[in-house]
C-alpha cells in the first residue's frame, strides 16, 4: 500500500484505494472509489481531489480539525458528510492542536439502488436477504482456512 507525505512533512496519507499526494493505490476497484488514511500532524493541512459526482465522507478516528471551506470542526469518533457537488475538501490540524488529526477519508459514486440490511447481511430487497441468510447457513460462502 503506497504511504505518501506532503512535501511539509505535516501530512501523511496511505492509499487504500484512489489517489493522493500523486500516488496511486495498488488495487483496482469494480466501483471507483476513494479510501484513504490520513494523518495530519498541528499546522498542516490538505486539500483533496474529488472525483465528479461522488458522495464523500470523513471518519475522524483520532484528534480535531476543520473540515471544508467552512471550517466545520471534527473530533474523535465522528463523520463528517460533504456536500456531493465538491471537486475537492479541505481538511487541517490547528497549528496549535497537541497531537494529529487521525482520520479515513471515503467517498465514491452512489450507486443509487435501494438498500435492504439484517444483520451483517446488505442486499437490495427482503427476498435477497433471505437468500443470502439460506446460502450462510448451507455453507455456499465457502470457508477460510486458517
Amino acid at each position: 500500500m503506497p504511504i505518501v507525505t506532503s512535501s511539509d512533512r505535516l501530512v501523511q496519507v496511505k492509499v487504500i484505494a484512489g489517489e493522493s499526494l500523486g500516488a496511486k493505490a495498488v488495487i483496482e476497484t469494480h466501483t471507483p472509489i476513494i479510501y484513504l488514511h490520513v494523518t495530519i500532524q498541528p499546522g498542516g493541512s490538505i486539500t483533496q481531489p474529488i472525483p465528479t459526482g461522488f458522495n464523500t465522507f470523513a471518519y475522524i478516528i483520532d484528534g480535531e480539525g476543520t473540515f471544508g471551506r467552512e471550517e466545520q470542526i471534527g473530533t474523535d469518533s465522528q463523520m463528517v458528510l460533504f456536500e456531493s457537488n465538491l471537486n475537492e475538501v479541505l481538511i487541517s490540524n490547528s497549528a496549535t492542536s497537541e497531537k494529529p488529526l487521525n482520520f479515513l477519508l471515503i467517498g465514491g459514486k452512489p450507486l443509487g439502488e435501494k438498500v435492504t440490511r439484517y444483520g451483517p447481511f446488505v442486499m437490495n430487497t427482503e427476498s435477497e436477504i433471505h437468500q443470502a441468510i439460506a446460502d450462510y447457513r448451507t455453507g455456499k460462502f465457502g470457508n477460510i482456512n486458517v
